[in-house]
């Protein structure tokens, strides 16, 4: 429960502080170097505060990330630390699709906008709809983003069923997919317990998928096309 409690406050400190000063470029509009900013203090957060958990993450693949343009992460979805997992240790700046009730977590909601994730509300489709426009919007100006297609944490580590139109964003975007398994991230922290624990996590990237190669696919083939691909790492 100690541990649990310090990585807590850790995360508000950590946090909470760096805020001002990007708060500060966002009043001068200086929205490029904010951003630059935020990506750059998050990947240290994540990295530090996975340390300080006592987690050791492994990551595989690095060499498959392409270094320009926008990109779709695809992964399973294990555990809270995903998140963290994956900013900080995939080398590239990124933004997440997110559940819309993300928003009313304080400071970390703020971050999570500076970062440039994107908001959905699962219960409102035609806000969904607005929100995956967004987020293809962004793929298309060359920026990257993830989205965990199960839709959901697995409560014992398997792969769920991918959302099939959660995949049409990169075809709507037109932009690679990277495939990304995450194995021993539910360790961190059990599904239904606020508990925090020490795990060793794998990440597994592999090569990107260019859906120009895919044309007679449709989303679903394709969606269970990816998923194949990251139970196969598991």
């Amino acid at each position: 429960m100690l541990k649990t409690i310090s990585w807590f406050a850790y995360l508000w400190w950590s946090m909470l502080i760096p805020r001002f000063r990007l708060m500060k470029l966002n009043r001068q509009g200086k929205i490029a170097e904010r951003d630059a900013c935020a990506h750059e203090i998050a990947r240290k957060w994540a990295k530090s505060g996975l340390a300080m958990n006592g987690s050791t993450i492994h990551v595989c693949g690095i060499e498959n990330i392409p270094q320009t343009g926008g990109l779709l992460f695809v992964a399973n979805h294990q555990s809270n630390f995903d998140i963290p997992i994956l900013i900080g240790h995939i080398p590239r700046d990124k933004g997440f699709i997110a559940k819309l009730e993300l928003l009313k977590v304080p400071t970390f909601s703020r971050w999570m906008k500076y970062i440039g994730c994107v908001f959905i509300d699962r219960s409102d489709a035609r806000q969904s709809l607005t929100a995956m426009n967004e987020a293809a919007e962004r793929l298309k100006s060359g920026h990257s983003l993830v989205i965990f297609p199960e839709g959901t944490r697995s409560a014992d580590g398997t792969v769920s069923p991918f959302k099939a139109g959660s995949l049409k964003l990169a075809m709507k975007a037109k932009v690679p997919i990277v495939p990304v398994t995450i194995s021993g991230s539910k360790n961190i922290m059990v599904k239904g317990s606020s508990i925090i624990r020490s795990a060793t996590v794998n990440v597994i990237i592999s090569p990107p998928l260019n859906l120009g190669e895919f044309t007679d696919l449709d989303s679903n083939e394709i969606a269970e096309k990816v998923r194949g691909i990251i139970i196969s790492k598991l």
